[in-house]
């Protein structure tokens, strides 16, 4: 009998084990499985369009108003200082920035309540819905930064003292930083909804406050110097800060800021990881 158990196993492509500790993720299961993480970002970029008339559009009104919205109210109104940027250039690129950040951190942190019912029928790595997420909005911020890069070229040809620099080169790691912060945050808050639904209905208004907390209305050195070292510990603070200066040759950035946001970038996803890995065993439990 343990003969014949024991050929059966042999005979299957993938076994199945129970997680007991406490940062069970299989990152070669993960990889495995790409092609279903494939799936689910066709579902997703599929599902946002199906009833919709202006499609990828979307992607481009949502970002343009809101600049406008900002460069009228904060630029004109407020006259709150852009350090010689363009207002509306200067507002296109936080928008773009935190577009992607606000978006997907809003999608992954609902990963559990909004796939229960997949969950509870099949095996899978949990952890493909969120990386899908993340994936998906890319999408939408390479048309944004097309955006951005549109504008751009016309306010240099208008003879603005714009310029690049070399953290231009940079910009990939700044792509990397955010996926991985969303990631983190995204499945941290989602394995903490299970259990408090009240953070599901507070998430709006977190990320609006989180949004003023970072320098895209106004520049980081408006922020005084004592407050800084504080201020800094938002990690977004330093990805805007290093996009703006990167293209527009302007900005407060440090490599101090840098390295304090990568540290909390890697404890966010660190955190949320060994979270999520727990909360997954048991959360068709607390449906």
């Amino acid at each position: 009998m343990e003969q014949k158990i024991a050929r059966q196993l042999e005979s299957w492509d993938m076994i199945i084990k129970p997680k007991t500790g406490w940062f069970d993720i299989d990152l070669t299961e993960l990889w495995n499985y790409r092609d279903l993480i494939g799936m689910f970002v066709k579902r997703d970029f599929v599902t946002f369009y199906k009833q919709t008339i202006l499609g990828p559009l979307w992607y481009i009104i949502q970002p343009l108003m809101t600049t406008v919205v900002f460069t009228i109210i904060f630029g004109n109104f407020a006259k709150i200082p852009t350090d010689d940027l363009p207002p509306f250039l200067f507002y296109l690129s936080g928008n773009v920035v935190w577009g992607y950040f606000a978006n997907t951190l809003r999608q992954t942190s609902d990963t559990f309540n909004t796939n229960a019912s997949i969950f509870g029928k099949v095996y899978f790595p949990r952890l493909t819905v969120p990386a899908a997420v993340s994936i998906v909005n890319f999408a939408q911020f390479f048309i944004q930064l097309v955006l951005f890069i549109g504008f751009y070229f016309y306010y240099m040809l208008q003879g603005t003292p714009i310029t690049p620099t070399i953290w231009i080169l940079a910009v990939p790691l700044l792509l990397l930083q955010m996926a991985l912060l969303t990631f983190g945050i995204g499945i941290l808050l989602s394995s903490m909804t299970t259990k408090y639904k009240d953070l599901k209905f507070a998430m709006g208004f977190v990320i609006q406050l989180w949004m003023y907390a970072t320098p895209i209305v106004y520049p980081l050195s408006q922020v005084p110097e004592k407050f800084r070292t504080l201020y800094v510990l938002n990690p977004m603070v330093s990805i805007v800060e290093s996009f703006r200066y990167a293209f527009l040759g302007s900005g407060a950035i440090q490599w101090s800021y840098v390295g304090i946001s990568w540290l909390v970038t890697m404890f966010f996803l660190f955190t949320g990881i060994v979270l999520f890995s727990r909360i997954e065993k048991t959360f068709m439990d607390t449906v």
